[in-house]
């Protein structure tokens, strides 16, 4: 958090992908490749797959991030980004730095990139999450494309091209997605302050538990 206090104001792209989300060596190096490349500031929340064949949640690289990262990456790239294990997602999303959100699209993820503002880029890996990828993206607009349709356990390397072009785009402050997301922001604040919507709906509930209980 103290490293993204001294980053400018929505210039930082922060890649997280859940309490299940890790990726193998190859497709590491691949997002490395491309972050160094494109210039962006980054926060990365890089997780440790579990061993192959066991079911188990990702871990930590306890011992050196070196051994999965390019060489020389942690020192290239010291100036522009940060590479993390587990991250506080809430309190990362609300800093005021962090412009864009590289995703596995669970839904409290998206909830918090919505609350916040912060555009997501789609990158799902199982269960429900190529659903609601694809409700972001085409049903409602509200996401930069990246895969709707990816799989963790497929062996498929998603190329540094794919990536590149998904967070220079959701990082451009003219895109359509990230005014769209702003909007919804701010639209469903409305909703919870003293007379919005849903604050209104749940007192209506609350009346009516109490006029009806036995």
């Amino acid at each position: 958090m103290k490293w993204l206090d001294d980053q400018p104001d929505s210039s930082v792209v922060f890649l997280c992908f859940g309490s299940q989300g890790s990726f193998g060596e190859e497709q590491v190096k691949v997002i490395a490749e491309r972050l160094e490349q494109s210039g962006v500031r980054f926060l990365w929340s890089l997780r440790k797959p579990p061993p192959k064949g066991k079911l188990a949640m990702p871990g930590e690289y306890t011992s050196d991030l070196q051994e999965v990262l390019p060489n020389g990456f942690l020192e290239r790239t010291k100036e522009m980004g940060m590479v993390c294990g587990w991250a506080p997602q809430k309190a990362v999303l609300a800093h005021k730095s962090v412009g864009g959100f590289v995703s596995h699209c669970g839904w409290n993820s998206i909830l918090e990139s919505l609350w916040f503002g912060v555009p997501i880029v789609t990158w799902p890996m199982y269960a429900e999450q190529q659903i609601n990828a694809f409700q972001m993206l085409k049903d409602l607009g509200l996401a930069v494309e990246l895969q709707l349709d990816y799989r963790d356990s497929s062996g498929e390397i998603v190329s540094a091209e794919e990536i590149a072009r998904a967070i220079k785009s959701v990082m451009d402050i003219d895109n359509k997605v990230r005014k769209r997301v702003k909007e919804v922001s701010e639209n469903g604040r409305s909703t919870v302050i003293h007379q919005g919507s849903s604050f209104s709906a749940f007192g209506h509930l609350l009346e009516d538990i109490i006029k009806n209980k036995p």
